[in-house]
C-alpha cells in the first residue's frame, strides 16, 4: 500500500468485512441450530472467531488505539461516536460470554440452553450489522477527516505494533482459517474477506 493510500480506518474497514462475512455465516447456521444440523464443535468455532478476531483483534486496536487518537484530535469519548462504539462492544461481549455460558451448558445436556444461545446469536447478529453499519460511515468517516500527518504516522506504527505480537498472530492466524472455511461451507463472499496486511 502506498503512503497516499494510508488511513486511519483502511485496515479496520477490511476487518469490518471479515466479520460481516461470519455474521452472514452464522446466521443459517443459527438456524441449522434450531434443528440440531451442526455440530457443537463449529458453533464453538464461531464464538472463537468472535471473541478472538472480532473482539481482541479488532476491538481492542480500536478501544486501543483509534480511539485514543481520535480524543487527541477533539472528538470527545462522551457524548458523541466513541462512547457509543465503546457502549456497544459492551454489549457485544455480554453477548459472545453468554453464549459461550449457554452453549456449554447445552453440550453439558441442558435442553433449554440451545433456545437461549440461538436467541442471543440472532442479537449479536443485529448487534454487530447495526453497529458496523453506523461506525464505518460515521466514527471511520470522522477519523478520516481528522487523523493525518504525524498523528497517522504514529496510529499506523500502533497498528503495526500491536499486530506483531505473538498472541495476536496465533489468534489472527487461527480466526481467518476459521473464516476462510465458513465462508466457503456458507458459500459467502464479500469484496474485502482477505486476512488483513
Amino acid at each position: 500500500m502506498s503512503a497516499s493510500e494510508i488511513t486511519p480506518t483502511k485496515c479496520l474497514r477490511d476487518e469490518h468485512e471479515i466479520i460481516l462475512g461470519m455474521i452472514d455465516c452464522f446466521e443459517p447456521a443459527l438456524t441449522q441450530a434450531e434443528s440440531g444440523e451442526i455440530s457443537n464443535e463449529d458453533l464453538l468455532s464461531f464464538l472463537d472467531f468472535f471473541r478472538g478476531f472480532a473482539d481482541m483483534c479488532h476491538h481492542c486496536k480500536e478501544e486501543d488505539q483509534l480511539f485514543p487518537t481520535l480524543e487527541k484530535q477533539g472528538i470527545p469519548r462522551n457524548g458523541g461516536p466513541i462512547g457509543v462504539m465503546l457502549q456497544e462492544h459492551s454489549v457485544a461481549r455480554r453477548l459472545t460470554q453468554s453464549m459461550s455460558e449457554k452453549l456449554d451448558a447445552h453440550i453439558a445436556g441442558d435442553a433449554t440452553a440451545m433456545e437461549y444461545f440461538i436467541d442471543q446469536g440472532r442479537q449479536y447478529i443485529d448487534l454487530m450489522r447495526g453497529h458496523i453499519g453506523k461506525e464505518n460511515p460515521i466514527l471511520f468517516g470522522m477519523a478520516d477527516q481528522v487523523v493525518h500527518g504525524e498523528a497517522l504516522d504514529s496510529l499506523t506504527k500502533a497498528y503495526e505494533e500491536a499486530a506483531s505480537g505473538d498472541d495476536y498472530c496465533e489468534t489472527m492466524k487461527r480466526c481467518m482459517a476459521t473464516a476462510d472455511r465458513f465462508l466457503e461451507i456458507y458459500n459467502v463472499q464479500r469484496a474485502d474477506c482477505q486476512p488483513p496486511n
